[in-house]
């Protein structure tokens, strides 16, 4: 005989088994969807932090090189030739320089300098005067190109080739004894060539510090004539920019 009791205790039991399943099963897929929008709007909200410091480098960037004009100087040392067949010495140097940009790359450049130091003068029977180590002083003012092939927030580099005068001053120092009896060049003016590669750190968009190692080349006539004199030092300094394009 059918038993109407036991069917109806197996249901409810089928009932309280499948709620108890839903019950687990609804709270692990609500977690589940929970942890998954959770990193959904983490790799949201990393990606828009990137982006929004890339655009804030891209800008500051931006801003960086596109001032029209630069204010660079400084000082550094330059070793120089003292005659021609004279030993070179080291100079303490001061330099200056004013760019103006035709493009964010390209500038015109105004430069001068100037450069101090004590000379090696002959010694021995060749230089009876007495005087070994007289000062010597050169200046130079030039005029050339510079190119920034390298431009990032922080560094930029650039290249230079000037061409100008030099004036050198080899008998200030000597106590009355000309320059050419001690060995030196000639006191004269004379065409200056240099070209160098600048380093620039930059602090602002508007102010950086600028290192540049240069070649400095010279003419200055000695015994048997002018040469080319080849001078390697190197200029660090404070760069000012001013005047958007």
């Amino acid at each position: 005989m059918f038993d109407v009791r036991r069917l109806t205790v197996k249901l409810v039991l089928s009932s309280v088994a499948a709620c108890l399943l839903a019950g687990a099963f609804v709270p692990a897929t609500a977690q589940t969807q929970t942890r998954k929008k959770k990193k959904k709007q983490e790799s949201y909200v990393r990606h828009e932090t990137n982006a929004t410091r890339l655009e804030l480098i891209r800008r500051t960037t931006v801003q960086t090189y596109s001032y029209r004009y630069e204010i660079i100087g400084g000082g550094g040392f330059l070793r120089f030739r003292n005659g021609e067949y004279l030993q070179k010495s080291n100079q303490v140097t001061w330099a200056a320089a004013f760019n103006y940009y035709l493009s964010r790359k390209l500038a015109l450049v105004g430069d001068s300098r100037g450069s101090f130091g004590n000379a090696r003068a002959y010694t021995g029977i060749g230089n009876p005067y007495g005087v070994y180590r007289p000062q010597i002083n050169e200046y130079t003012f030039m005029g050339g190109v510079s190119y920034r092939f390298y431009a990032q927030e922080r560094y930029a580099v650039s290249v230079q080739a000037l061409g100008g005068d030099a004036w050198g001053v080899f008998s200030g120092g000597s106590k009355g004894i000309p320059a050419t009896l001690l060995g030196l060049w000639q006191s004269n003016q004379r065409p200056a060539f240099s070209g160098g590669v600048s380093l620039d750190y930059n602090l602002a968009p508007n102010w950086a510090l600028r290192v540049t190692p240069t070649w400095v080349g010279t003419t200055f006539i000695g015994p048997t004539g002018s040469s080319l004199q080849n001078n390697i030092g190197v200029n660090v300094g404070v760069l000012y920019r001013f005047g958007r394009r």
